[in-house]
């Protein structure tokens, strides 16, 4: 057997600034890998996360640490123990579905004995701003079913509420990005429920979360930067309802939905979300999302042009992506 593996820094531009609590993203920084053998090729995508200390150099510099054995032979299987979870196992790990994929001629879908992905609900994203410029978005995608409003700790309650009021039907989950502190969350809980919000994400930061357990929120909260892999459900089990599995803190589709039925045996609710990113990193994702309460998916809607083939978006129902895309043939 003769594999080659292959890794890059690609770049997307967005067609609009996304704003969060930690700052403005004006691009899609992404690293992608190819794995090539017997004449096929696997693609997976990464995204390095400087709030859990990675960068584009760090992720490639890692994906070479594993160069050798992967290009020996190593399995996903093994790529657990060549890489902690993160943007560049990640990669990896869904290049090497893809490649088993292009070998075997089974889907990726057949593979873990799951329906192929189907149109599904997935949030459209409204990032901070002023009330009425949150508003004015909102009232665009009224007719969404889901929409996610980003705050921070300034005036969350006038913006969520600007939203509300553009979108009265929508599902809505909030996302201050671990911006708010004890006292804020509990000061929201009324504003929460009288808007009709269904989930708070992440409302504090993940190192200080311990008075959780001993909190019964209005509205459920869930886990975003708290959770990366399955072994951390003991401790966030008794702080958050829901988990929110991402590919790029997991390190791939093989951790993520290991994370997913782990979370599920538990009794927590299921979110699954996205970094800014092209179509690549969404299809495996999907196969996270057919066992999620709660999608957000839409990092690829962002950018200015994504891959070709991606996915689409139908006024908030996410299309997937075309056959042959990933992880079909």
């Amino acid at each position: 057997m003769f594999r080659t593996l292959r890794a890059q820094h690609d770049s997307f531009p967005l067609n609009q600034p996304f704003r969060i609590s930690r700052g403005v993203k004006t691009q899609a920084e992404v690293v992608t890998v190819e794995l090539e053998q017997g004449g096929m090729v696997g693609r997976g995508e990464g995204v390095p996360y400087a709030r859990y200390g990675e960068s584009i150099e760090s992720a490639l510099a890692a994906i070479e640490e594993a160069r050798d054995a992967i290009e020996g032979g190593a399995d996903r299987a093994q790529l657990l123990g060549l890489l902690p979870p993160g943007a560049a196992r990640n990669a990896i790990d869904c290049a090497l579905w893809d490649l088993e994929t292009r070998l075997s001629g089974r889907s990726v879908a057949a593979k873990i004995g799951a329906p192929e992905p189907e149109r599904l609900a997935s949030a459209l994203t409204i990032g901070i701003d002023t009330p009425m410029a949150m508003a004015v978005a909102a009232s665009r995608i009224a007719d969404a079913p889901v929409i996610k409003v980003k705050v921070d700790a300034t005036i969350p309650d006038a913006q969520i509420r600007a939203v509300r009021n553009a979108a009265p039907d929508a599902k809505l989950i909030v996302d201050p990005n671990e911006s708010w502190d004890q006292q804020l969350v509990r000061a929201m809980q009324r504003v929460l429920v009288a808007l009709r919000v269904d989930l708070l994400e992440q409302p504090v930061p993940a190192g200080a979360d311990e008075w959780l357990e001993d909190f019964t929120p209005e509205v459920p909260i869930c886990a975003d930067e708290a959770v990366h892999v399955a072994g951390d459900l003991d401790r966030v089990a008794r702080r958050y309802q829901v988990v929110n599995v991402k590919l790029d803190k997991s390190g791939g589709l093989t951790a993520a939905l290991e994370l997913a039925q782990a979370a599920r045996a538990r009794g927590l609710g299921l979110m699954t979300g996205c970094m800014i990113s092209s179509s690549l990193s969404i299809a495996p994702a999907l196969h996270v999302a057919r066992m999620s309460d709660f999608v957000d998916l839409d990092g690829p809607l962002w950018l200015r042009e994504d891959r070709p083939g991606g996915v689409r978006d139908e006024a908030g129902y996410m299309v997937p992506p075309q056959e042959g895309f990933w992880g079909t043939l």
